[in-house]
């Protein structure tokens, strides 16, 4: 029988479409996360998920706002993690750690304390940034080249395992009648003396339980993808389409094998953004009032003053995309004005396709009894998603298709907002998941429940408990 996809949850308390904080009853306000991170822990533990994902960014800025607000004022991701393993049993925690910033001793430190504080739970995403202004905010003049990022990156991952290392599992004694409580053969330095990283080590910590947590990467360029293939177990990829995520799996499989790995020891991940409900059509309709709620320059919101304000959320700009002449009349519309079809008809494949998205994703059609509007072609242009949009079946034939044609080990799930839309994937989109055996892993610890193995120790023992 085939194995159930690995399924996680990429948590955005403020959602991850743009508008989706303005949606109705959605969470908007991050000095209350604490309420929504619980109710997220709750519903994706209960609903059998296999780990809670925290993403990161270093900086902020009033740009965030209209780019990607959940990014504007955010919980630190080990600090989330840490909170979260008091209140869950079962799920995994996976925090990002920004190596370029980082210190190896101390994240070595907090992920080998959350790994025993949760029983084996955790987990551990690299990146190496890419956020200009993160640099002033470490006290450094500018960001380092990508070269410079990603040898420490190589050297980071060598510290981590050196100092989860640090205790062997039977160096802990505590045989209080000789009095003696630590065998001191069992515990060791790090010793690593790199170009970009030192530590010393040993590890004030005692072995993880899972000696160690598994790491996550993701990235596109060469060096991205040699860490993911050589150090990662999990390897995020962005699979915008079917056949891209094929190419893209087959090719780090590739790699991992080259590098002397088992390729089923490395598990690809792709985003999803499913849009749930009951039914197709009250899904549509979500999606059809996210669109409506994306700030654009209709003349009269005062949004394009500001000066943080996108350039191309405006109705100039689509048409300019769309390949409509310059003193075309239809220039003269107003945003709310249904989009004529004999225009649409006239338009560039890039925008053709834009329309063919809104007509899917919102049941609309230009010329129908419900049209598709200038604003929700300058909001599904500006602001694009891969929305899978529907009840359960719907986003169920999605993860079937995706694991049949080997497209992906699993997937990574975002809300496009909190928490209502979490909450309808965990109790709409879940049970008919696990009906159809994609979902419904199972394992004590994060690394059995993703079926990694036993780690690659570097000092070669295996841990005895």
């Amino acid at each position: 029988m085939t194995e159930p996809l690995i399924v996680g949850a990429m948590v955005r308390t403020l959602g991850a479409y743009p508008s989706g904080w303005r949606y109705p009853g959605a969470h908007a306000d991050p000095r209350t996360d604490a309420a929504i991170l619980r109710r997220v822990a709750r519903l994706g533990e209960d609903a059998g998920l296999d780990y809670l994902f925290f993403g990161d960014w270093l900086a902020t800025g009033p740009d965030l706002e209209f780019r990607d607000p959940y990014l504007l004022a955010r919980i630190d991701p080990v600090s989330a993690v840490l909170f979260l393993a008091g209140i869950t049993e079962r799920v995994g925690l996976i925090a990002t750690v920004n190596s370029t910033y980082a210190d190896p001793y101390a994240i070595a430190r907090a992920t080998a304390s959350l790994d025993l504080l949760s029983g084996g739970r955790a987990g551990i995403n690299l990146v190496t940034g890419a956020e200009p202004r993160a640099a002033g905010n470490h006290g450094r003049d500018a960001h380092a080249d990508n070269t410079a990022r990603y040898d420490r990156a190589d050297e980071f991952v060598q510290a981590l395992r050196l100092l989860w290392e640090s205790w062997d599992d039977d160096a802990w004694i505590a045989d209080a009648d000789a009095g003696v409580l630590i065998d001191p053969r069992g515990l060791r330095a790090a010793g690593l003396e790199g170009t970009q990283v030192r530590v010393a080590g040993p590890l004030n910590v005692a072995r993880p339980p899972q000696a160690h947590p598994p790491i996550v990467h993701a990235g596109t360029s060469p060096r991205s993808r040699a860490l993911a293939a050589t150090e990662a177990d999990l390897a995020l990829i962005a699979g915008p389409d079917l056949a891209s995520a094929v190419q893209a799996r087959t090719e780090l499989r590739a790699l991992a094998q080259a590098s002397g790995r088992d390729p089923d020891d490395l598990k690809v991940i792709v985003p999803v953004l499913p849009v749930v409900a009951e039914t197709d059509a009250a899904a549509r309709a979500i999606v059809d009032r996210l669109l409506l709620l994306v700030p654009i320059d209709d003349g009269s919101s005062g949004h394009a003053d500001r000066e943080a304000f996108p350039p191309h959320r405006s109705l100039g700009a689509f048409l300019d995309a769309a390949g409509v002449a310059p003193d075309d009349p239809v220039r003269a519309a107003s945003v709310d004005d249904a989009v004529p079809a004999a225009v649409a008809a006239r338009f560039d494949e890039p925008a053709a396709r834009t329309l063919e998205l809104v007509r899917v994703r919102t049941g609309r059609s230009p010329g129908g009894e419900s049209p598709i509007t200038w604003r929700h072609l300058i909001a599904a242009h500006a602001v694009p998603a891969a929305f899978v949009v529907g009840g359960p079946s719907v986003i169920a034939d999605h993860f079937e298709q995706w694991r049949e044609a080997r497209a992906a080990d699993g997937f990574n799930v975002l809300s496009a907002f909190q928490p209502a839309q979490f909450e309808a994937f965990t109790q709409l989109a879940a049970p008919e998941l696990r009906r159809r055996g994609l979902l419904g892993r199972t394992g004590e610890t994060l690394r059995e429940r993703l079926s990694l193995g036993a780690p690659r120790l570097v000092h070669g023992r295996v841990p005895v408990g």
